[in-house]
């Protein structure tokens, strides 16, 4: 099977469902993100700060597949396969994991600046793609309902992607930097 189909060639693609639209529609920008986001917490498990981490970030990356399967199907068609879907559990994983790590990091007191670590700086980078993609999916579910784990399961993410960045800066002995505005 050839990579290349070129059926895209003329700015339009398909969703699962067969249904084709604009790549520019707004389905397209939300699971596109969603691919960007998980292509960049490959990134942050590929870190060897996270090498006891790989698992967990491995099984995100898995629920992001999930998450883009879900986003790239037409809410207008019955699937003659049931895709798979984000669990409640899933949820639960994230904030297990922030609070392990959350109970081992010094109290947050102020903002702190991205960076420090080209690690931390790559663990802060994955966690403002999944705010973007958040914002996407929450736009696209205004036009049409989105399963609303999918929105929390989002928001929880970039949560642990921050805890995480604050875990892989101690880890690494690393200064977290504080924002200090100037006023």
């Amino acid at each position: 099977m050839k990579i290349y189909t070129k059926t895209g060639d003329r700015g339009q693609t398909s969703l699962i469902g067969g249904r084709r639209v604009s790549k520019a529609h707004h389905r397209i920008d939300a699971y596109g993100t969603v691919d960007e986001l998980n292509s960049v917490v490959g990134l942050v498990r590929d870190q060897p700060v996270n090498e006891s981490r790989k698992d967990l970030l491995k099984e995100i990356q898995d629920r992001l597949f999930t998450i883009g399967s879900e986003l790239a199907t037409d809410p207008e068609k019955t699937l003659k396969k049931p895709l798979p879907v984000v669990l409640e559990a899933d949820v639960t994983l994230l904030e297990k994991a922030m609070d392990e790590m959350d109970a081992e990091l010094p109290e947050l007191r102020a903002f702190v600046l991205p960076g420090g670590h080209q690690s931390v700086s790559f663990c802060h980078l994955a966690r403002t793609v999944c705010r973007r993609a958040e914002r996407l999916v929450i736009a696209l579910n205004d036009e049409k309902p989105v399963d609303p784990l999918v929105i929390q399961y989002l928001n929880r993410l970039s949560d642990y992607l921050f805890v995480l960045s604050r875990k892989m800066t101690q880890e690494l002995g690393v200064e977290e930097v504080v924002w200090k505005p100037r006023v």
